[in-house]
């Protein structure tokens, strides 16, 4: 199977980033769902700490209470940087960057399945934004 990369925006874009660099938060992104479901599904670990190892593997803590915490906050942290760094890229259009994002969805699928508020160019630019902002954020 062969992927498709699609080609660089030009450096003299003001939201340039380099092409890997772009995939790799592309993909951190992506994540975030799986990070929303296990931050909802931790709580009922604490019975279970063997069940817990699937979120969250080391053995330096033995508390399992604690363990569930650490997990809750690392995925939280990540969480909250993409909503955060949405928001600050547009705060009126965040819901939908974030739906852009987190689930790879084109800004077609926004038009007519969540009637997206804004152009495809303006989108695209924002999309950029949010991109070259995560990456600011992520160094």
């Amino acid at each position: 199977m062969r992927t498709t990369t699609r080609s660089e925006v030009s450096k003299k874009n003001s939201y340039w980033i380099n092409n890997h660099r772009y995939h790799e938060l592309k993909y951190f992104c992506l994540q975030y769902y799986h990070w929303k479901s296990a931050y909802d599904n931790l709580d009922s670990f604490i019975s279970s700490p063997a069940v817990l190892e699937v979120y969250y593997n080391t053995s330096d803590i033995s508390d399992p209470t604690a363990r569930v915490a650490e997990s809750k906050l690392f995925f939280r942290e990540r969480m909250e940087m993409i909503e955060q760094t949405a928001i600050k890229a547009d705060p009126d259009l965040a819901k939908w960057l974030i739906e852009g994002v987190t689930r790879g969805v084109s800004y077609t699928y926004l038009r007519t399945k969540l009637d997206i508020p804004c152009n495809r160019n303006d989108y695209y630019e924002l999309y950029r934004k949010f991109f070259w902002l995560l990456s600011a954020e992520r160094k």
